[in-house]
């Protein structure tokens, strides 16, 4: 009886630590909240980065969700090519313009303001016919609004996603 005591306090000892080794659900959440931060940090670090566009909110306008999540805004330290919606009012543009804002060019003062929630991310990107203000606001679990101003257009912001550029898209700029 004694062996058979001892051998069953040997596995009850041996399997303790392997237990006490699991982590709860909250360790793993902040784990992953910790290695999304990381990776959100890097790609601002980089100034290389996409933000995709889910909704958008003119100025004095209604939330519209956008079903097409084509709407982008590329940014890499070189260039910033964007083609993003737009709803309200323009002054200076044709009517038979597309009606969004598509542009490419050169990002000019740069500034990167680091909080404990988010990150603020500033630029400023002349294109073709307009200058362009862009201010993002990126959380460290990966959204972010777009805050676009621009000379010709009403201002209006974006919500949407922020992440690393695919192979592809790197090899096309």
């Amino acid at each position: 009886m004694s062996a058979k005591l001892s051998v069953l306090l040997l596995v009850c000892f041996l399997s303790f630590p392997a237990l006490a080794q699991q982590k709860t659900k909250k360790e793993l959440k902040a784990e992953e909240a910790q290695k999304k931060q990381k990776e959100i940090e890097e790609l601002i670090d980089a100034k290389t980065f996409v933000f995709e566009a889910q909704k958008v909110t003119p100025q004095g306008g209604r939330l519209i969700i956008l079903n097409d999540y084509s709407y982008f805004l590329k940014f890499n330290s070189d260039t910033v090519s964007c083609d993003l919606p737009f709803f309200g009012r323009a002054f200076n543009v044709g009517y038979n313009g597309d009606g969004g804002i598509k542009f490419e060019g050169k990002p000019e003062n740069i500034k990167v303001g680091k909080k404990s929630k988010n990150i603020n991310f500033q630029t400023t990107v002349k294109g073709q016919n307009d200058t362009y203000d862009l201010m993002f606001r990126i959380f460290y679990n990966g959204t972010a609004t777009l805050s676009v101003n621009s000379n010709n257009r009403a201002p209006i912001s974006y919500d949407g996603i922020i992440r690393a550029p695919e192979e592809k898209e790197k090899k096309a700029e």
